[in-house]
């Protein structure tokens, strides 16, 4: 795949928290949270960890969730012997391509989309109280937007001792658009807008246009993200 990338501090926030993973057919979003040390450590280490388990190996469910298992522990034991680092951990979304699927391994609120044909889909579920009470019909979408539990997510890596990992396994289809984010870029954009822009526009200007349209709308948050397009498939 071909991919760019973006990630800037936002408007409010003092440093960026975020870490994206971008080598090796491996292509992904950590947002971390624990105070200014905590989430920069958390996502940092998540990403080396990953990407250190996962080595060469051939993509495969069993070793993406054994990636991200391995970053869980690692965080946790960190936490656990260093006071100024207690309570980190980091949501973690990446993408794994071989020939012809993509994996997906997936914890916390950052999200994977997919464009294809015209038509964009959130591939991942939040792991979070809002997209609970939504997928029970408790809320609505736009009562989500103000819900005072709205950033309160239900899993995440390294907050405990062993972590439940979400592994997807999607076709790749010629000229996918994939965008793996952190919720600082869907928070301020919302789904309508970035279809319009990646409908529109080549991939590294949406990715501009993107931040652009973030920060435009408040920048409350880091905003990170990730855009792949499938250039080749197995086959085709």
């Amino acid at each position: 795949m071909q991919f760019c990338q973006r990630t800037h501090q936002g408007l409010v926030r003092s440093s960026n928290q975020d870490s994206l993973l971008t080598e090796r057919r491996l292509y992904g979003v950590a947002d971390g949270m624990g105070g200014h040390r905590g989430g920069e450590t958390a996502s940092r280490v998540a990403v080396q960890v990953f990407k250190n388990a996962v080595g060469r190996r051939k993509p495969e469910e069993r070793a993406i969730q054994l990636g991200i298992e391995a970053a869980n522990r690692r965080i946790y034991d960190m936490s656990a012997h260093d006071e100024a680092l207690n309570g980190m951990g980091t949501t973690m979304t990446v993408l794994w391509e071989d020939d012809a699927r993509i994996l997906i391994g997936h914890v916390g609120d950052s999200r994977a989309y997919r464009l294809r044909e015209g038509k964009l889909t959130q591939i991942t579920q939040d792991h979070s109280i809002v997209a609970e009470l939504m997928r029970n019909h408790v809320i609505t979408p736009e009562m989500a937007k103000t819900h005072p539990y709205r950033n309160v997510i239900t899993r995440a890596v390294g907050i405990d001792p062993v972590v439940q990992v979400d592994v997807l396994i999607e076709d790749k289809q010629l000229d996918d658009l994939w965008l793996v984010c952190s919720d600082g870029l869907y928070n301020m954009v919302d789904d309508e807008e970035m279809l319009s822009v990646l409908s529109e526009k080549k991939d590294e200007k949406a990715a501009d246009r993107l931040l652009e349209l973030a920060l435009e709308h408040g920048g409350t948050d880091n905003i990170s993200f990730v855009l792949c397009r499938v250039t080749e498939v197995s086959g085709e």
